[in-house]
């Protein structure tokens, strides 16, 4: 497969730069191989059959970007952005991180964030800080880690709450897994009245939406991310006839981990492309990705590569909104992919 496979144009003005109001986005209901609906979100939980058991993913993103005072004879200040947590002793002193400019950085630099929290370079490539002083400063002055197509003059407080799913809790992502930013809190809680929600963990990180730069998708390495699936959870999707995943970060962490599923904390580094047997996971609610990206070649491989094709083709006449903040489809998985 080469990369262009999964290439279309998107007029710039499908590109959502606001979020949608929660409950209230577009959703196309897709059904392999040709069935494709138009509905409102509003009406997600009655697309639910009695026995889906709903997966979330309650990752917690962090404002990952900060600004470094600028060093010597540097006009600018030094951007920062937490890509991962090294486990290096008992605490999250120790990060991975990509800086702008890098080129600027030696081992030994010592970055100033405020007066109570700074860092020093590590190691150089790839870029490893370890901070000094109050880590609480990070949550205090740090910027969420908002995708580039979505353009900001200046960021935003409102992008807190925004770019966060209702149900967050587990602190560690470094962008939102944003099926789930279309749930209000009181439609969980009706989706849970008449179906089983499990919670699951997935800390998003790079190699969810690290573009492909290969022209044979078969050489893209994916980054690991952390996944925990607790004991609860892995016996209630033991017991599941049927999963829906809100989100591709959550199928992700289903298809690593089970079926069966155990209990435990692992990383995952699974490049799911067309031809990829899903074992776990029925039907997927997802946004609409970025062309050439790992998640639509995921969901070409869920649903069909034509399929898929054709569903964004008629998303794009009928002027969904795309990527982050944009609509949603509710997918089938096609019965090509069945185990």
């Amino acid at each position: 497969m080469r990369r262009t496979d999964f290439s279309y144009e998107l007029p710039p003005d499908l590109i959502a730069q606001e979020p949608r109001e929660r409950g209230r986005s577009r959703m196309m209901v897709v059904t392999p191989p040709d069935r494709i609906e138009h509905d409102s979100f509003a009406n997600f939980a009655a697309r639910l059959a009695r026995d889906d058991i709903v997966v979330i993913n309650d990752t917690r993103v962090i404002p990952a970007r900060l600004f470094a005072r600028p060093l010597r004879g540097m006009s600018r200040p030094i951007e920062i952005l937490l890509v991962r947590v090294i486990a290096q002793g008992q605490d999250d002193s120790v990060w991975e991180v990509w800086a702008k400019p890098a080129k600027r950085l030696r081992v030994g630099h010592e970055l100033i964030f405020s007066d109570r929290l700074k860092a020093t370079v590590l190691e150089k490539d790839p870029i490893v800080i370890r901070f000094e002083g109050d880590l609480a400063e990070i949550d205090r002055i740090g910027v969420m880690p908002l995708p580039p197509y979505i353009a900001r003059p200046e960021p935003r407080e409102s992008d807190r709450q925004s770019y966060q799913t209702v149900y967050a809790a587990a602190r560690g992502a470094i962008a939102a897994p944003t099926a789930g930013l279309h749930f209000t809190r009181e439609m969980l809680d009706a989706i849970a009245k008449t179906n089983e929600v499990v919670r699951i963990t997935l800390h998003v990180g790079i190699g969810t939406f690290e573009p492909v730069k290969v022209d044979d998708v078969a050489q893209h390495l994916m980054h690991s991310e952390r996944y925990e699936i607790t004991q609860e959870a892995a016996a209630k999707l033991n017991a599941a006839k049927s999963i829906v995943a809100i989100g591709t970060t959550t199928l992700r962490a289903l298809e690593s981990a089970g079926p069966p599923f155990k209990a435990g904390k692992a990383e995952t580094d699974i490049f799911i492309t067309p031809g990829y047997r899903f074992r776990a996971v029925d039907r997927l609610l997802t946004n609409f990705h970025l062309p050439e990206s790992t998640l639509l070649m995921l969901v070409s491989a869920f649903a069909g590569t034509e399929t898929v094709r054709r569903a964004y083709a008629e998303a794009i006449s009928h002027r969904y909104f795309f990527y982050s903040y944009g609509d949603c489809m509710f997918i089938t998985r096609t019965t090509n992919n069945l185990s």
